[in-house]
């Protein structure tokens, strides 16, 4: 089932954007002010869809141009977008270039691009077709030493380093597989290397609607107070996004609960009023 956004959806977006961009001065993320919300558009067929916890037999089309999507968000003053190639995810090669560098075209979105990023190539074509940073995840785990060569190369400001996490373990080959990994050890490893922004998915959680990991983020913020780092998965409310803002995360990635259309504008209203007063 298709669900295109209407006007009630833009105005809770841009009423969003406005009151969780309100952080004070030494929250402003050092690579520039992007607001909090950071929604995400996943592609299958360069369609904007949905999967429920990586399962590709469980998907939802929500759009068929994911650029009015991006639009849509742009026009409600979003500033940055988590594009999302599950076909390069699946196949092993990015896929989708082409609605990144479409959406890049047409937009001043600032766009993370993921999805099948496997060698130097392929990074060397998200670059090209307009993203500015570059989604990474099971390659930082399956060869540290290729990854490195790339944040050498291109600049670890450059990449946005994914970590899918188990009972605070990684998770790898779509969550099937679970390391031996701590999310710390791994977090404080590529910390060292420069990496500057982190976003992490409790694989429990994510497509379910039913809350974030507040715990587990709660910890990385407080081990690694220097790190952007940016909550992903189980964001279903706008108290979800407050708690999220409240624990020290930097930002959050929102799908789902924006397609969905949970976030209300009697919700944003009681969030503005809380924000006003200085909560």
């Amino acid at each position: 089932m298709e669900h295109p956004f209407g006007k009630r959806e833009t105005y809770c977006l841009t009423i969003m954007n406005q009151q969780l961009n309100k952080v004070s001065s030494d929250q402003k993320p050092p690579f520039g002010d992007w607001g909090f919300l950071i929604p995400a558009i996943d592609i299958i067929d360069g369609k904007c869809v949905r999967l429920e916890q990586g399962n590709y037999d469980k998907v939802t089309l929500y759009h068929k141009e994911p650029l009015e999507v991006a639009k849509k968000f742009e026009d409600a003053g979003l500033k940055r977008l988590h594009l999302v190639d599950l076909d390069g995810a699946k196949s092993g090669a990015v896929k989708n270039w082409k609605v990144l560098e479409t959406i890049a075209g047409k937009t001043s979105l600032v766009i993370d691009f993921g999805g099948g990023i496997k060698n130097e190539k392929d990074v060397e074509i998200v670059f090209d077709s307009g993203a500015t940073f570059a989604t990474v995840g099971s390659i930082a785990v399956k060869d540290e030493e290729e990854f490195i060569k790339w944040l050498m190369k291109f600049g670890s400001e450059k990449f946005l380093l994914g970590a899918d996490v188990k009972n605070e373990k990684i998770a790898i080959s779509g969550w099937q597989e679970t390391t031996e990994i701590w999310i710390y050890d791994f977090i404080g490893k590529y910390i060292a290397h420069g990496v500057k922004q982190i976003f992490c998915t409790d694989v429990n959680k994510d497509g379910k609607l039913q809350g974030p990991s507040i715990d587990l983020y709660k910890n990385i913020v407080s081990k690694f107070p220097e790190l952007f780092f940016i909550a992903s998965g189980g964001v279903s409310s706008v108290k979800d996004l407050e708690e999220l803002k409240n624990v020290g995360c930097r930002a959050a990635i929102v799908g789902k609960a924006i397609y969905e259309h949970k976030i209300t504008i009697k919700e944003l209203e009681t969030l503005e009023a809380a924000l006003s007063a200085g909560l």
